[in-house]
């Protein structure tokens, strides 16, 4: 029997953040066999490293299956923290090489979560560079923080 093969998603995430820390939102592309979804998201008070992980969290966490899945993204904080990192602070019980506190720990363990159903690359992009879907997560992210002002009720939040 043919095992089968997992669809093949590409994935495109950003963060921002007004103010750091501030107003976030993230924005996060999908593609997937012609198909393509937009999602995106925000926090009344978070940080942008927040935000970053957040929009591939909820990229992932938007997949019905497993997946091949190649990760683009402009924030060297999440790949170098799921390539290089992790390992290490779950070895060291969550501990930085400084012996401190893991940051966002929550957001890894939730990342580490979502990811390990998929075969995942992790791909790190210059941001602000001319990249197409690097520049529409930006939009989105930006245009997630403009419904929170709005919801929030001060445009100058």
């Amino acid at each position: 029997m043919k095992k089968e093969q997992k669809p093949v998603v590409e994935i495109y995430a950003d963060g921002a953040c007004s103010g750091n820390p501030g107003i976030g939102g993230f924005g996060a592309i999908l593609r997937s066999g012609g198909k393509e979804k937009e999602i995106s998201g925000y926090d009344e008070m978070t940080t942008n490293n927040r935000m970053e992980l957040l929009a591939v969290i909820s990229a992932l966490e938007a997949l019905k299956k497993p997946c091949k899945a190649t990760i683009t993204t402009d924030s060297n904080y999440v790949v170098k923290g799921m390539t290089e990192w992790i390992h290490g602070w779950i070895k060291n019980n969550w501990k930085n090489s400084q012996k401190k506190d893991v940051l966002n720990r929550d957001l890894w363990e939730r990342l580490l979560k979502a990811s390990s159903r998929h075969d995942v690359n992790w791909v790190w992009i210059k941001g602000h560079n001319g990249h197409i879907e690097n520049e529409r997560c930006d939009a989105l992210a930006r245009e997630a923080i403009k419904k929170c002002r709005k919801r929030m009720g001060s445009e100058k939040a």
